[in-house]
């Protein structure tokens, strides 16, 4: 829910790959966590939301006051924020749902990494730009291993494997409207509204079923919102340390960390089918994600030359 921060001209490889991993590790932990509290202990799934942001809200506010608060939520398009957030919000909702189903969370975390495939979708509809040939080749590649894991066909699928896929919608539908924001506001500000609506949101979702977490709870919760805020915080210097076009490949790394946190915490254990589809849809990513690299230092180089 990040990646639209822009790395500086500062390039640490090293840096760079150790934060990703950590934000990883840490959103693995948190995955697990949240399924932990919602499926186990039946915490409805919007309060989970509700405090867990809450709780990584309040880790991220001294970085959110060094960036300077009044600077930073200074913006003359309030509604175009208020309806990404709202999308980056619903996103959560369908994912915290689909922990607290539970759908495994080898499936889950597959499924959800089809999101940068939707987004190659929308910004052919939607942003308007060019897709070539072998961008939408990979794509339907990429939907096909999905299609792989979810096993419409088969005896044992179930509606609620969609609801990963819906959240992966909904988080690439996020990642358009801040690319479209990018153009007019700040990095840290599109973050700072992330979080400083992202709270309200979710108390008003969590409304009909708002109640507080019992005694037994809490740990799990404070442990979920602060690992939430560190994520946040690791993916920034992630960004910050190292080229995009580099660190991107490590984000895939947080298949396996779920994968083998999901196994420790409840006992999930993926069949083979999965890594033949996560390998299509990794696959189809890596190759998108390296011809927009590629395609972004052309556009730069044409910049610097006119």
């Amino acid at each position: 829910m990040s990646q639209s921060m822009k790395n500086s001209t500062f390039h640490a490889p090293l840096l760079g790959a150790f934060w990703m991993l950590a934000s990883g590790l840490a959103f693995a932990v948190v995955n697990s966590t949240v399924q932990w509290v919602s499926f186990k202990q039946g915490f409805e799934s919007a309060n989970v939301a509700l405090y867990q942001y809450g709780i990584a809200t309040i880790v991220l506010l001294p970085w959110m006051a060094r960036q300077g608060f009044r600077a930073s939520l200074q913006t003359n398009h309030l509604t175009f924020h208020i309806i990404r957030v709202a999308t980056a919000v619903t996103g959560v909702q369908f994912w915290l749902w689909a922990m607290a189903w539970p759908v495994p969370i080898w499936q889950a975390i597959a499924l959800l990494m089809t999101s940068p495939l939707f987004v190659v979708i929308g910004s052919a509809l939607f942003l308007k730009e060019k897709v070539t040939l072998t961008r939408w080749l990979a794509t339907v590649i990429g939907f096909i291993g999905a299609m792989i894991i979810l096993e419409p066909w088969g005896e044992s699928f179930h509606e609620s494997a969609l609801l990963p896929v819906t959240a992966a919608l909904f988080w690439a539908a996020y990642s358009l409207m801040t690319k479209a924001q990018c153009k007019t506001e700040s990095p840290t500000t599109l973050v700072f509204y992330l979080f400083a609506l992202t709270v309200p949101f979710n108390l008003f979702i969590s409304l009909p079923v708002l109640a507080l977490p019992e005694a037994n709870m809490w740990p799990l919760l404070l442990v979920a919102g602060g690992l939430t805020g560190f994520a946040q915080l690791a993916l920034t210097k992630a960004y910050q340390s190292a080229e995009a076009a580099f660190i991107q490949p490590f984000d895939l790394a947080k298949l396996p960390l779920n994968v083998l946190i999901g196994f420790l915490v409840m006992g999930s254990v993926p069949p083979g089918k999965m890594w033949l589809g996560a390998a299509l849809i990794v696959g189809a990513t890596l190759f998108i994600t390296h011809r927009e690299n590629k395609q972004a230092q052309t556009e730069n180089k044409n910049l610097v030359t006119s």
